[in-house]
């Protein structure tokens, strides 16, 4: 095949558009997927000049523009390639890539612009910066969830402050709420403060991976700012006396398999839950509600609180008429000193660090129990991780 007529066929079949003009800024030739873009006829534009097909103000401009350009050889486009609109025969416009080239042919200085339409690209952007407002308002409506539960929390302190020695127990958890809800609330919501941001700048390259790796981000700080939200209402029902414990038979060993599958989706890499029962029966007569948020507390403390790469040892036993249900992990530990704080509201040990948390699992945990007639104990050392056994009577 003659080469000119190969070069012929790719222009013609190419899938962006291609289009030659001359130093006068005149077309001198246009391409099918070109004339598709901007909606012409080729008889429409060839020997016109380019800038019809250019909204204002690069419209009246672009004469200047190759003036400049034959003057100081420097170009904005040429050689260099930038994003830029396009005008179409019906007059509206539509973003696309332009790239320019400076050919030397026959003596002649001949202009080639390939063009790559950003329409679908920029629905793209458009769409994910919809996406990170929506997550914002979500974010804006357990902030207000948040406001209402403090407004609650002080309308209990008021009612309790009759008793002077409850006054002062108050206002030792209302400086422990405030010094944590400063922590776990600013780290959350700037996070999603900052990936939002990041969001807007990774939609105009745009960056697909960076906005999913953002996204993800803000879903997690939501995810935990709801499970800071969902201790607070526990323990306001629990200050409320509105929890009661509601005794009815129940498969342990059905329930426990659940929540270990439920919760092994939330381990570390490589963390695993092994699950073992012991006795022949697998039946008791306890509050499933408050066991199984019991043992979802323990689990969850044993992932925070255990490294990548380790085990958490969950168990239940039937014996005679008793249960008890047992969470051993490996963890930091509790630092000795530091025990007999363990289920206070609000305290968290010295050597948590930046791990998340709000201090009220284990006050929740140990409240949960004793509403089920049961008795919680435990045995941690430090960086020897952490043993808690719940034990019930039928």
């Amino acid at each position: 095949m003659d080469n000119a007529k190969l070069l012929e066929a790719i222009i013609a079949h190419a899938i962006d558009g291609i289009i030659t003009i001359d130093d006068r800024g005149l077309i001198e030739s246009i391409n099918p997927a070109a004339l598709a873009l901007f909606g012409y006829e080729a008889q429409e534009v060839v020997g016109r000049n380019i800038s019809i097909l250019m909204p204002e103000p690069d419209r009246s401009k672009h004469d200047s523009y190759i003036h400049n350009y034959e003057r100081t050889g420097h170009g904005k486009i040429i050689g260099i390639g930038r994003e830029v609109l396009g005008r179409k025969k019906d007059g509206t416009t539509f973003p696309f890539r332009l790239a320019v080239n400076e050919v030397f042919y026959k003596n002649r200085k001949i202009f080639t612009g390939f063009i790559h339409d950003l329409t679908k690209e920029k629905a793209a952007e458009d769409q994910l910066r919809q996406y990170a407002v929506e997550l914002e308002a979500k974010v804006s409506d357990r902030t207000k969830d948040l406001i209402r539960l403090v407004s609650e929390l002080e309308e209990a302190k008021l009612e309790v402050s009759l008793s002077l020695e409850k006054e002062k127990e108050l206002n030792q958890l209302k400086s422990r709420f405030v010094s944590m809800a400063s922590h776990e609330f600013r780290t959350p919501l700037s996070s999603v403060q900052l990936s939002a941001s990041l969001i807007d700048k990774y939609a105009q390259k745009p960056d697909l991976a960076a906005v999913s790796k953002h996204t993800a981000r803000i879903k997690g700080s939501v995810q935990l700012l709801n499970t800071i939200l969902n201790d607070f209402l526990s323990l306001e029902k629990l200050e409320a006396g509105v929890v009661n414990a509601q005794k009815i038979p129940v498969n342990i060993v059905q329930l426990s398999e659940e929540i270990a599958e439920e919760m092994q989706l939330i381990c570390k890499n490589n963390q695993n839950i092994v699950y073992q029962h012991t006795g022949a029966e697998g039946n008791f007569q306890i509050d499933p509600h408050l066991l199984k948020n019991s043992i979802i507390n323990l689990i969850s403390n044993a992932i925070k609180y255990s490294g990548e790469d380790t085990y958490i040892e969950f168990s239940t036993e039937i014996q005679d008429d008793n249960l008890s249900v047992t969470v051993k992990d490996n963890g930091i530990g509790i630092p000795l000193e530091e025990q007999q704080n363990l289920f206070e509201p609000f305290f968290r040990a010295h050597n948590t660090g930046s791990i998340p948390g709000t201090g009220l699992g284990l006050n929740i945990v140990k409240r949960y129990v004793e509403l089920m007639e049961g008795e919680l104990s435990y045995w941690s050392e430090l960086n020897a991780g952490a043993r808690f056994k719940m034990t019930f009577t039928a």
